[in-house]
């Protein structure tokens, strides 16, 4: 099985397991009040909401992350959502480990040449 598709299995499973938020507001208020862990947004959102995300993530130190499409993101979770945040460290470090996304800021690390 592919990463990615671990990657859509987990959101069904976080889901099941209440450790999943999902929608513009609802995740915004997670990440507002610290509860957010890691939001994942589809790479199809309109460039508004996706800087609106963005800032606001990096705003309150909560890492997001740009993958899958509203489609693919919607039929793991069984509704139709392009935003969602884990709501547990678990879930998101298992996500991030799939992704090969290491947290510390591209910045950080140094760049090539």
């Amino acid at each position: 099985m592919l990463n990615s598709q671990k990657q859509l299995n987990l959101f069904g499973l976080a889901t099941r397991a209440g450790m999943l938020v999902s929608g513009e507001e609802t995740v915004l208020s997670e990440v507002k009040k610290n509860k957010a862990k890691l939001v994942v947004i589809a790479n199809d959102l309109s460039e508004n909401t996706k800087k609106k995300m963005t800032d606001k993530c990096h705003y309150y130190k909560v890492d997001c992350i740009e993958q899958f499409t509203t489609i693919e993101m919607s039929q793991a979770i069984g509704k139709k959502r392009s935003i969602l945040a884990f709501t547990d460290n678990g879930f998101a470090n298992s996500f991030k480990k799939l992704a090969h996304i290491n947290t510390i800021d591209e910045n950080e690390k140094g760049g090539i040449g």
